[in-house]
């Protein structure tokens, strides 16, 4: 995705844009009615007094704007309750909500209705059927916020609350993640080596700027690639917390002319910003669901089965990643100058797991899904993939070992274990054995 294409994404997700846009169409609309009168060249059936639409127009205007108000105090409370009972990073969800702004929205942009046809009502700028037209469009525009005020009270419902929030979050990793598998490199070839120091007779270009990688440009390195004949070799890929020091992305084959413009256009192609962004981050995603699991497990919470739903949710997501993974030889760049490192499975079950394995450590149930979940992911994908799975599950096995109080809880999760190793025997290769 280019980057004004982002970055016009990330405006249209802010409640001020959607409101204004509406508020505007609302004063549109209370204007055009004065206008447009001398445009209809037949008698408008029946007449309407001032009086009628005054008294219409007083109600709209004074309700909504306390419906506004009571709406948005609903809203900062939601946020609240999201911050508190499942996580910070879950709240831009929230805010980004397109259904709260469309209404909070609605109700703006129908009192700057009922205020400016107010005005321009006492100024007599409506004639009769400037009226007509006046009382048509208001009748529309209580219709909209009945219909408004109905989607937002069932809306109220849900707002805020633990289950809702983990939908959106799982929503919007499950985005993330199908993206990702669309075009693994983003877009790019492969670059497996991005620990090294880049290609051999390059050099890097560095940031400085310490903070998060939210979003690169790939059409405006491709055509750097072009322009200059060069390859690109990524290696801050969005979620990398940068410094001024790290690089960027390396250019092959040495130094180019006109460095100081050629690399600002580089620094350029990458967003960075104090926070990680769902939208090229999937482990940003899984990471925040772990956190959600985490939260649920802390002594102030005490929610285990809220931990419990969050280790299905990762899991039915990590099996999207694993059915959906393509070969490289299936796979058609769009910029096959540019490399850019994959994602690490191991990376992606680590910020699933490794929250709630730790936190829950002492908790045979949540232990005892976890092991499940690892054992079911253990069957899919490639060797990585379940070489990954059984990791996590031998670290969290360890973990619960040495915090399971009861001798019956730990013999019960040994059990399971061979149980787990019996089960992957008949079907690919053994899972490890462990011991007391």
């Amino acid at each position: 995705m280019p980057r004004w294409r982002w970055l016009m994404a990330q405006m249209t997700r802010r409640l001020w844009v959607r409101a204004t846009l509406i508020g505007a169409l609302g004063i549109f609309a209370a204007i055009l009615a004065a206008v447009v009168e001398r445009y209809i060249p037949w008698d408008m059936p029946g007449s309407v007094g001032a009086d009628a639409v005054d008294g219409i127009l007083s109600i709209i205007a004074s309700s909504m704007l306390a419906v506004t108000t009571f709406s948005l105090s609903i809203m900062v409370s939601a946020y609240g309750s999201a911050t508190n009972n499942v996580t910070p990073r879950a709240t831009k969800l929230l805010i980004e909500d397109r259904l709260t702004q469309t209404v909070l929205s609605t109700f703006i942009g129908s009192f700057l209705f009922g205020i400016v046809g107010l005005i321009v009502l006492r100024t007599g700028a409506y004639g009769e059927r400037g009226r007509v037209v006046l009382f048509i469009v208001t009748i529309a525009v209580i219709a909209l916020v009945v219909i408004s005020l109905l989607r937002w009270i069932d809306h109220l419902t849900r707002l805020g609350r633990v289950g809702e929030t983990t939908d959106r979050v799982e929503e919007a990793t499950r985005k993330a993640l199908e993206i990702r598998l669309r075009q693994p490199y983003l877009g790019g070839l492969p670059f497996r080596d991005a620990a090294a120091q880049g290609p051999q007779s390059s050099f890097a270009v560095t940031t400085g700027r310490i903070g998060y990688i939210q979003h690169v440009d790939m059409p405006a390195l491709a055509r750097f690639c072009e322009a200059h004949d060069r390859d690109l070799y990524v290696n801050a890929v969005p979620g990398t917390f940068v410094y001024p020091h790290t690089p960027l992305v390396w250019v092959a084959d040495g130094e180019i002319e006109d460095e100081d413009a050629v690399l600002g256009r580089l620094r350029d192609a990458f967003s960075i910003g104090d926070e990680r962004s769902f939208d090229q981050d999937p482990r940003f995603g899984l990471a925040v669901m772990s956190e959600i699991g985490s939260r649920a497990l802390s002594p102030a919470t005490n929610d285990p089965g809220t931990a419990i739903d969050v280790i299905g949710r990762n899991t039915r997501l990590l099996s999207l990643w694993s059915s959906g993974r393509r070969d490289d030889g299936d796979y058609e760049p769009d910029y096959p100058r540019v490399h850019v490192p994959p994602l690490d499975t191991e990376d992606l079950f680590e910020d699933a797991f490794m929250l709630m394995a730790r936190d829950g450590a002492g908790l045979i149930e949540v232990q005892l899904r976890i092991q499940k979940a690892l054992s079911a992911l253990a069957h899919m994908g490639d060797d990585a993939f379940r070489a990954a799975a059984l990791k996590q599950a031998g670290l969290a096995f360890d973990r619960a070992q040495a915090a399971l109080v009861m001798d019956a809880d730990r013999e019960r999760l040994s059990g399971f274990a061979q149980e787990n190793s019996a089960s992957a025997q008949t079907s690919r290769s053994p899972l490890p054995q462990r011991s007391e």
